[in-house]
């Protein structure tokens, strides 16, 4: 296992000139969101999780991503069990940092406040600094039980763009130049933020949740056109806002943002739904066929729970859908643009 406990000084965020010196990103079209491998909501098994992995290498799925906020560190350490026997240079697997787990045996008997079903047995604590950011790496090498992590993103690092731009930016370059990562990157639920990121510092990626969906488009405005420019890659998450977009009918109980779906965001994506189905496809299979069509774009996770979900969600990935769709979802004002 690769260690990363070298320190030394560097100079602030800096961007290099088109990435050219580096060897690009090779992400598999759809990738492996791990969240529910974390037990997020509910429970899931070792066995069930270990199944969707098993479904999704089948399908040729070879991007799998995960966190140590996914059910404090559970995610990490189910995803690498699942990978060992795997050939490493035939997958890449990207993880985060921003959020340290720090042991709290204190509230250990209590189930973790933030989503996950897992015991409380550690607190997540925001560091974006430079030792910070080494700690997390070194820790996730640790649960994953592997020699490198091949993408490492800022997580979240919304009320932290000093630190984050400053000192994990440059934290990350160190560690990538290294040959301990491949990529560094940032993950956020905005893409204003990322935008700047790809402007500002030395990123090779960027994922981007819930922001250029079928339902909504605003990273057409900022992140996407400058990371075209600059040819960062973009990963879209959160392809389904949170769950809206996973039906082929949203329910009046849909979740969007993490939360229930207010009546009018529900009543637009009913009505794309309509739309979608004069031209024989469903709803999922339109919002994960949309977002792969933008240049910028180099993979789409989805998160995935156990075989049933890798298998549904492959199935989706692997309709045709007809251009003609997005011209008639344009013409209707249920996209920002004609696709």
């Amino acid at each position: 296992m690769t260690s990363v406990v070298q320190r030394g000084a560097r100079d602030p965020a800096r961007r290099a000139t088109a990435n050219a010196d580096r060897s690009p990103l090779r992400l598999s079209p759809l990738g492996f969101g791990a969240s529910q491998g974390g037990n997020l909501y509910r429970a899931t098994s070792d066995e069930q999780f270990a199944a969707a992995v098993d479904t999704a290498w089948a399908g040729g799925i070879r991007y799998f991503d995960t966190a140590p906020h996914y059910g404090l560190g559970l995610s990490e350490r189910r995803l690498g069990a699942a990978l060992r026997s795997r050939p490493r240079g035939e997958y890449v697997v990207s993880t985060k940092v921003g959020r340290l787990l720090v042991p709290s045996p204190e509230t250990a008997h209590q189930r973790d406040p933030e989503g996950f079903d897992v015991p409380a047995d550690h607190r997540r604590v925001w560091d974006f600094s430079r030792d910070g950011v080494r700690r997390s790496l070194e820790a996730s090498l640790r649960r994953t039980g592997l020699d490198r992590i091949d993408v490492v993103y800022l997580h979240d690092p919304d009320e932290h763009w000093e630190q984050a731009a400053y000192e994990a930016i440059p934290a990350l370059v160190e560690l990538r130049e290294q040959g301990v990562i491949g990529a560094v990157g940032a993950g956020m639920n905005q893409s204003a933020m990322l935008a700047r990121f790809v402007a500002e510092t030395d990123v090779d990626v960027v994922m981007c949740a819930g922001r250029y969906t079928l339902l909504e488009q605003g990273a057409l405005t900022d992140l996407l056109p400058v990371a075209q420019a600059r040819r960062v890659g973009v990963v879209i998450a959160g392809v389904y806002n949170s769950g809206l977009l996973a039906r082929d009918v949203p329910t009046t109980d849909a979740v969007y943002d993490y939360r229930q779906a207010p009546a009018e965001v529900i009543d637009q994506a009913r009505r794309i739904a309509r739309v979608c189905q004069t031209y024989g496809v469903t709803l999922p299979q339109a919002a994960l066929a949309f977002v792969r069509r933008h240049p910028a774009v180099v993979s789409t996770v989805v998160g995935i729970r156990d075989e049933a979900q890798a298998t549904e969600t492959l199935r989706r990935s692997d309709v045709d859908v007809p251009d003609q769709l997005w011209a008639a979802l344009y013409d209707e004002g249920l996209l920002d643009v004609q696709s």
